[in-house]
Formats: C-alpha cells, sequence, structure tokens
C-alpha cells in the first residue's frame, strides 16, 4: 500500500488535470464557434480540423443508444475520477504513474463536461487516408490515449524491475 503523498503534491497534479480541461474546453469552444456541423478544414493530406459530436464513448459506440448513454457515461466518468483522485493521493510519488492518471482524469472530466452541457462529446479532428477515416477525436480523447499508454509503459518497467523477494 502506498503512503499518502503531500497535498501539494497532489495539488500539483490536479492542477495539470485542470489544465488539460481547460485548453480541451477551450478547443471545443473554438471549433464548435467557428465550424458548421460536419464543416471539414484540410490541414495536411491525413488530418483535417471538423465538427462532429459523439453522443456514445469511444469510436462512437453506443452513439445510436436512446440517451441513457449519456448519463451512463457521465456517472462512469465521474467513478472513474474519483478513483484516479484517491490513486493520486497514494501514488503521487510515482511520476510516470501519475502523469499517466493524470492525463486521463483531464480527459475524462473533459468529455463528462461536453455530455452534461450537451448532451454530446465535441469532437474535431479527423485523420484519413483516401477512403479509410479514423474516428474523429478531441484533445481529451487524445490526452486519455496517451495516458492509457503510459500506463502500459510503466507497468513494463514496474515488471523489468528485480523483485525485491528475489
Amino acid at each position: 500500500m502506498g503512503a499518502v503523498v503531500s497535498r501539494s503534491r497532489l495539488a500539483g497534479w490536479l492542477a495539470i488535470a485542470a489544465l488539460i480541461i481547460v485548453a480541451d474546453q477551450i478547443t471545443k469552444v473554438a471549433v464548435d464557434g467557428l465550424f458548421a456541423y460536419g464543416e471539414r478544414l484540410p490541414l495536411l493530406p491525413v488530418l483535417d480540423l471538423t465538427l462532429l459530436y459523439n453522443r456514445g464513448a469511444a469510436f462512437s459506440f453506443l452513439a445510436g443508444a436512446d440517451g441513457w448513454q449519456r448519463w451512463f457515461f457521465t456517472v462512469l466518468a465521474l467513478a472513474v475520477s474519483g478513483f484516479i483522485v484517491w490513486m493520486l493521493s497514494r501514488h503521487g510519488h510515482q511520476r510516470l504513474f501519475s502523469w499517466a492518471l493524470t492525463l486521463i482524469l483531464g480527459g475524462a472530466l473533459g468529455n463528462v463536461i461536453d455530455r452534461f452541457i450537451h448532451g454530446h462529446v465535441i469532437d474535431f479532428v479527423l485523420v484519413h487516408y483516401g477512403d479509410w477515416f479514423f474516428p474523429a477525436f478531441n484533445l481529451a480523447d487524445s490526452a486519455i490515449t496517451i495516458g492509457a499508454v503510459l500506463l502500459v509503459v510503466d507497468e513494463l518497467r514496474r515488471a523489468k524491475r528485480p523483485s525485491a523477494a528475489a
């Protein structure tokens, strides 16, 4: 069991999560105000800015459901966020692990704000090649994805360490 970290260390991780939330919301408000729904602005041959709404979860999972998913994903994200804050309070001294959790926390809460206010998540980054399109995403989704990758890296690094019992 990890010891409880200092309040200032926990506050630092929460401040970073808050910055992710603010940056996420600023980008979503900007795109929502500048673009019509479905409008695309090519930036690179494989990258467009666009305005799309996702009523589901990752990759539009349950987007076609009749509305209950909004509250389900909101409650789920809030519960996970509470657990992440608890984990940060116990393991905030583990830098890579805490970065991972903080990115996931900021991203999850950024999308919760969308679900609560709009009933959907605002997505605006569209990666494509020819007729193939990756599902549109946003800064919050990017933070969650990077955080998940860092969790895997952290666990792989932890698994490679020699055991204290050996």
